[in-house]
């Protein structure tokens, strides 16, 4: 029994992880119309840069500052914003599928860099030792997952009631014109260029906490863990769940990473040992019929986002005019 609920705190810890990163998506794809085709990179900023600021030192290398953890955690997200900004404002003046190549690329870049650069991450053998919060005050493994995932949970739950906040406020309704007509926005006064560029940094920095808190759970970061599949994970997340709904962000995190780990399993224990060489690639397959067919039959999620009509209603008095809100 226990065996099950340390499996089942595993799960879920992972999944509120790549929640967190898909709410991140979901404020730049969802809510603006940008598509960011990099988002490993700043997922991986986020990682780096909390092992580099909160490691143990390790000599000949870079970083192994040793920080406290909410320090180390928060200056991982700054980096994340840091390397955010600076690709948006070399990246945001593209549009649509030119903007996608440009920060896949980004990624490709950012693998490269982890992969080579010794001195800094390690190389392809990584960066490890990273301190666990509280591991050694809690001492119980089995424990120790429940805090972590409490951890986890509380950072998605905070995460989503800021981002709920945030789209429901004046800026995120400017956000949604800006991605459906960015012209009409620029025409009001609004400018278009500064907000997208900020939509963009925002999320790349709730991107860059789940890293963080990914090197937090494994106390251990290499360029293995940045390959393109995450990304793609990440958007069949969200597409799944329903873009532009920050519920279905989480619903559809929870239910790949379900799907993705129960295939994994079939395949281990079922399929026959020439096929078991290939799981991963298979893996790969399946992520990508999920989306083609998502996109096919149901493009809007399974939560479609919720739209807001306006209905204008002639008064009681001359020449007045009531307005009511509906959702549908």
């Amino acid at each position: 029994m226990i065996g099950l609920i340390s499996y089942l705190a595993f799960f879920a810890t992972m999944a509120g992880i790549l929640a967190i990163a898909v709410l991140g998506l979901n404020l730049q794809w969802g809510h603006t119309g940008l598509f960011n085709g990099g988002v490993v990179a700043f997922f991986g900023a986020g990682a780096y840069g909390t092992m580099l600021l909160g490691g143990p030192p390790e000599p000949g290398q870079f970083g192994g500052f040793a920080l406290p953890y909410v320090v180390a955690l928060g200056g991982g997200i700054l980096i994340a914003g840091v390397v955010a900004w600076i690709v948006g404002l070399l990246t945001l003046r593209l549009r649509h599928d030119y903007l996608a190549i440009a920060t896949f690329g980004v990624a490709v870049a950012f693998e490269n860099v982890t992969r080579n650069a010794d001195w800094l991450t390690g190389g392809a053998r990584g960066l490890r030792g990273f301190p666990r919060p509280l591991e050694a005050a809690i001492g119980d493994t089995f424990l120790y997952g429940l805090f972590f995932l409490g951890l986890v949970l509380a950072v998605l739950l905070a995460v989503y009631l800021g981002l709920e906040r945030l789209v429901n406020s004046p800026y995120g309704r400017v956000l949604r014109a800006i991605r459906e007509d960015e012209v009409s926005a620029r025409s009001v006064g609004k400018n278009p260029t500064r907000l997208r560029l900020e939509s963009f940094v925002i999320g790349s920095m709730i991107m860059g906490a789940a890293g963080g808190l990914y090197v937090s759970f494994y106390a251990f970061v290499s360029p293995q863990d940045l390959a393109p599949i995450l990304t793609f994970q990440i958007w069949a997340m969200l597409i799944v769940g329903g873009a532009g709904n920050n519920r279905g962000a989480i619903l559809g995190a929870f239910l790949i990473w379900g799907a993705w780990t129960l295939s994994g399993f079939a395949l281990s224990r079922f399929a026959p040992d020439a096929m078991q060489l290939y799981t991963g690639s298979i893996q790969y397959i399946l992520i990508g019929v999920v989306i083609v067919g998502m996109l096919m039959w149901r493009p809007q999620g399974l939560l479609p986002e919720r739209v807001t009509k306006t209905i204008y209603q002639k008064g009681a008095k001359k020449g007045s005019v009531i307005i009511n809100k509906e959702v549908i």
